[in-house]
């Protein structure tokens, strides 16, 4: 699916001129090193978790995966000449706290993180350590950069999505649902890109031009996970929107079970709710270029000149099967721009 929402745009010359130019001393630099080097990285799922144990062998989908055979591709090899450390957060605050301090101490070269909150946590430990975010929200706003072509700092990454993407979840859920009178928007406050509101704003908008009722449905547990869906059962017509939420990503298959329980359609911001059975996501196809800055700061560059950058495609997968589980016939139209459709 080519279309995606409006984005700032990222000048990626300056980056491609300085891959160019390292590229070159490749050869004679080797990736050698006197030391072995450190490449530490945080992941809100559990440690046992499906998706993180298939990030450490997938290479095609997953950040670790992708990142230890990028690397390897570029003449690092994982306990030749680098280690990888990987804690995980999943835990409330305190964890996150004490993961990152079991990474300070570790004295890593470089820090990967995977969210926006991580990404902010770190920040608030290290102004010195180079940090790489996978995936982020709104660097610029949560000051993380200075802007994306010159980050400055010790920062910079990768960003998942746009605030737009609010008002676009809204437009494809609404086609997949006609008779749409109500949307709950499905949140945890404190892991998802300011409070939620990164997001809310684009799609109030939307809703108030298209006439629909926009209901913000925050939870703070896994325990209020299936109330706020529970709420969106009755008439008039409802759907519900799921943020970009860490939370949600490491609750997606109560998330799922909730809204299949309820018959209540759901438009997701990822893959994985896919797979857990969801109905549909719109989002980013959450390439993994990670091993692109990891190698070149490994190689002395500087975090901070690294310019951000945006998500290159956006994708639109739809589970045929489930929407005739809920009743819902997909239009045509919407299911030709579909990336992929499953049934």
């Amino acid at each position: 699916m080519t279309e995606r929402p409006s984005a700032l745009a990222v000048d990626r010359r300056g980056f491609i001129r300085l891959a160019g130019a390292t590229a070159a001393g490749w050869v004679a630099l080797g990736a050698t090193s006197d030391r072995m080097r450190i490449v530490a990285s945080l992941t809100a799922l559990p440690l046992d978790d499906e998706l993180t144990r298939r990030s450490m062998i997938d290479s095609t989908t997953s950040r670790l995966g992708g990142l230890v055979a990028g690397l390897r591709q570029r003449g690092w090899v994982e306990g030749a000449n680098f280690r990888l450390e990987l804690r995980s957060t999943f835990g409330g605050p305190d964890r996150l706290k004490a993961a990152i301090q079991e990474l300070l101490e570790l004295k890593p070269d470089v820090i990967l993180t995977g969210s926006t909150v991580e990404t902010a946590a770190v920040l608030a430990a290290t102004r010195t350590i180079p940090i790489v975010f996978a995936t982020a929200n709104d660097p610029v706003g949560n000051g993380f950069v200075e802007s994306l072509a010159h980050p400055g700092g010790n920062v910079t990454g990768f960003t998942n999505s746009t605030a737009e993407m609010g008002g676009k979840w809204l437009q494809l859920i609404r086609e997949a649902v006609p008779d749409l009178a109500r949307v709950g928007i499905l949140f945890n406050p404190t892991t998802t890109p300011r409070g939620g509101r990164f997001f809310l704003d684009s799609i109030e908008q939307e809703a108030a031009e298209s006439g629909v009722s926009a209901i913000p449905a925050p939870v703070n547990a896994p325990a209020d996970i299936d109330e706020a869906v529970r709420r969106f059962t009755e008439p008039p017509k409802a759907a519900m929107i799921a943020l970009v939420d860490s939370f949600l990503v490491v609750n997606r298959k109560a998330v799922v079970a909730a809204a299949a329980k309820y018959r209540v359609p759901t438009i997701y911001p990822f893959h994985y709710f896919m797979e857990a059975g969801g109905l549909m996501s719109y989002g980013p196809t959450l390439e993994v270029r990670s091993a692109d800055y990891v190698d070149l700061i490994l190689r002395g560059t500087k975090a901070g000149d690294l310019p951000v950058q945006s998500p290159r495609k956006y994708e639109l997968l739809i589970n045929r099967t489930v929407a005739r589980t809920l009743g819902l016939t997909i239009p045509f139209t919407l299911l030709a721009r579909a990336d992929e459709i499953r049934e």
